[in-house]
Order: structure tokens, then sequence, then C-alpha cells
């Protein structure tokens, strides 16, 4: 979290992060473009481009990844943390393997390299001959205006739903990507192994957003009331300690937080970009938003001073072991006793 504007909130994680982000890259471009050099007919420029890109859309696999890996296994949420890093490291790679391609394709045009560039695909004939740069192009345009607007300063000028919205053309720039890969490598090699892989890996992008959608539908079943408005949600020890059980409470996603021998219970929906505040933990007193770090106080809701964001509260107790919720919520920031643990 961030009182004013900063490029970026350093930290030790985030430098730690950036180090080895950093490094892996060099190590990639470096391997990639030593080995393509074992061919005879290779240039520097060449692997390079395609270095690059291959990198560039590695990266794409595993940012779309990230989400529901994280939700079908916690283990996985440290990788959630600096996701925005990927994103940005992501969109300056594909920037260079387009700037370097259009230069070496067709900085020798006389014209300018871009219209040489957007005239020289005329035929339009599927797939044979069809001008996958322009599908390129389009991804390019989506991924770096997503990546110049990934700062906190254009979420709060264009507020959490329009930034939201902004930024699931991801999906789009993904799928205009893939295309572009795969007429790219059937037009200028013409195999289907590339297309093959490519295909491959959509499939297991598709195939866990599909699992952690599965798994969030079963889990977000409505739980049975009683006469009072009460709620059970299960023994105190299914809650892990430092962190929370997800249950949906009159069609609302809330979280039931286990910590310093209490239970407390807030909505499950950061106030920052709706993050899930049922996948954070505990840290440092705060319940901490696996997405960016927003922090609010267990009891009330509340963000620690000077940030004012604030969570409805749920009423709490424990009868027999099991935790029990009330299913009208406070108004957000209602400072609600925690139930405590015999």
């Amino acid at each position: 979290m961030s009182v004013e504007y900063q490029a970026v909130g350093w930290n030790r994680q985030k430098r730690l992060y950036d180090l080895i982000l950093g490094v892996g890259i060099l190590l990639f471009l470096a391997t990639f473009v030593g080995l393509s050099l074992r061919h005879p007919d290779a240039t520097v420029e060449t692997a390079l481009i395609r270095a690059l890109g291959l990198l560039a859309l590695t990266l794409l696999h595993f940012i779309l990844a990230v989400g529901p890996l994280a939700r079908l296994d916690r283990r996985f949420l440290p990788l959630l943390y600096n996701r925005r890093h990927l994103g940005v490291t992501m969109a300056v790679l594909a920037s260079g393997h387009a700037v370097f391609a259009t230069l070496q394709y067709h900085g020798g045009s006389a014209v300018n390299p871009m219209v040489s560039l957007l005239s020289s695909g005329q035929a339009t004939h599927f797939p044979s001959a069809f001008p996958f740069e322009y599908l390129g192009m389009g991804a390019l345009i989506i991924i770096v205006i997503m990546a110049v607007t990934s700062h906190d300063f254009w979420l709060s000028i264009l507020g959490a739903k329009r930034w939201k919205s902004l930024h699931m053309g991801v999906y789009l720039a993904y799928g205009l990507l893939v295309l572009h890969v795969a007429l790219g490598v059937l037009q200028a090699e013409g195999g289907a192994m590339g297309a093959g892989l490519l295909g491959a890996g959509a499939m297991i992008i598709i195939s866990l957003h599909l699992a952690s959608g599965i798994k969030e539908w079963r889990r977000d079943r409505p739980q049975p009331t009683s006469s009072e408005g009460w709620v059970d949600v299960g023994p105190v020890s299914d809650i892990p300690v430092g962190q929370a059980k997800p249950v949906v409470i009159a069609g609302e996603r809330v979280a039931v937080y286990h910590y310093d021998g209490m239970v407390s219970c807030v909505s499950g929906v950061c106030r920052h970009q709706g993050g899930p505040l049922t996948e954070g933990r505990i840290v440092d007193g705060c319940i901490t938003c696996p997405w960016h770090g927003y922090q609010y106080y267990p009891d009330s809701g509340t963000s620690p001073p000077p940030f004012t964001d604030r969570l409805a509260t749920y009423n709490v107790r424990i009868r027999d072991g099991r935790v029990e919720v009330h299913q009208v919520a406070n108004a957000p920031g209602t400072r609600v006793e925690p139930a405590r643990i015999a």
C-alpha cells in the first residue's frame, strides 16, 4: 500500500523477485541465442527476435496460469503477489520483439518501416497468406495499454470496475497472440509442431480456469441458516491459523479468519481491486490481500491509518467448537468483538 504516488513500492521481497526475474531473462536470451547460432544459416538478429517473442509468450502463459493455480492450491499464492511485475516485463519483451522484427524485415524498405509493415500483407485468405502481423500488432497494443495503466494511479482515476474491465483485455490479447504466432510459424516454416505446442498451452490455460471455476462454484454454495439467522460454517479446527475459510452467506462471499485464539468475519472482497481476501492471511495483525497487499483489521474491517478503506463485518460466535456467523452484515468499519476460542 502506498500513501502517495510511487512508481514501485519497493521492499525486500520485490527486489529479490525482480532480481530473480531479470537474471532468468538474461540467461534465457543468452541460451536461446547461443543455441540458435549453432545453425549455419542463423543470425544474431533473427535469434534475438525469436527469443524475445518466445519469452514474452511464455511469460503470458505463466501470468494467466498463476490466478487459477493459486485458487486450486494455496502454495501458489506467493507467485500472485507481484504478478503485475511479470505483466510489465512481458510488455517490454513483446515491444522489443516487435521493434526488432519491424526493423529487421522492413528497415531496408524505401518507405517508413511501419508503412511497409502495414502495406506488406495484401492477401487475406486464411491461413497461407493472412497478414499475421496485424494480429500481433493488435495484441501488442492491448498489452502495452495494460502495462501503462497497471499502476494504482490509473486505478484511482478509472475506478475499480473500469480498471478491471480494461485489464480483462488480456484474454483478447492472448487469443490474438496465439493466432499471430501460429500463423507465423505455419507460413514461415510450414510445420505444425509449433502450432500444436501453442494449442497445448491454450488447453492448459483453459483447463486451469475451468478447474478453478468449478472449485469456486462448489465452495460458494449457500450454507443453511438457522431460524435466528446464524450460519454454521464448521469447526474451528477447519480454519488454518492466520488464514481464512471462504463462506457464502446471504449471497455474499465472506472470509472467516482464525488468529491469536480468536475468530472474526469480514467481507471477502478487497476494496482495492476486488481481490479475494478469502485467500489472504494475517500479517502483522492485519488481513492482507494476496493481490497487492492491502490490509484491514480483522475485528473492524478498517485499514490501518492513514488509509480509510472499510469492509463490512459480521457477528461471530463459537458454540460447541463450531463457528457460527450471523447472516446480516454490519455497516462497513463496524467493530465486532471477536469470538474467543475456549
